[in-house]
């Protein structure tokens, strides 16, 4: 499941950047070959291929595995019944391209959401 969102999280950087795969995987250190099997879903990446690929696109390593454009039926299916949800009911994370005004909308409105969800976890004594 997670190279699925890994790999989708990296062709959708690919096209916003305006990068090839040839320049991802020069960039990276990586082959063209196998960055294409990579994204075709033919091969397994290990923790140094992702986090190459990671610093390539100058992304952590951790937004690649987790932002994803796949809906929860998708995301459920690639797990085999029910992804496990890291939010509670009702909240959502998103990507999105955003001007600096609406960004700031945005930034606001995820400071006063984590403060929330904070608020709601039980407190270890």
């Amino acid at each position: 499941m997670y190279n699925q969102i890994l790999f989708t999280n990296v062709l959708r950087l690919l096209e916003e950047l305006g990068m090839t795969k040839n320049e991802l995987a020069q960039k990276s250190g990586i082959s063209v070959s196998f960055l294409s099997d990579l994204t075709n879903g033919k091969a397994n990446p290990s923790l140094k291929i992702m986090e190459a690929i990671a610093e390539a696109l100058e992304t952590p390593l951790p937004t690649l595995l987790e932002l994803t454009d796949l809906d929860r039926a998708t995301l459920d299916a690639l797990a085999g019944g029910h992804a496990p949800r890291s939010l509670p009911e009702g909240f959502l994370r998103v990507s999105a391209i955003l001007t600096e005004f609406q960004a700031y909308n945005v930034r606001q409105w995820d400071q006063e959401n984590c403060k929330h969800l904070q608020d709601k976890k039980p407190n270890k004594a």
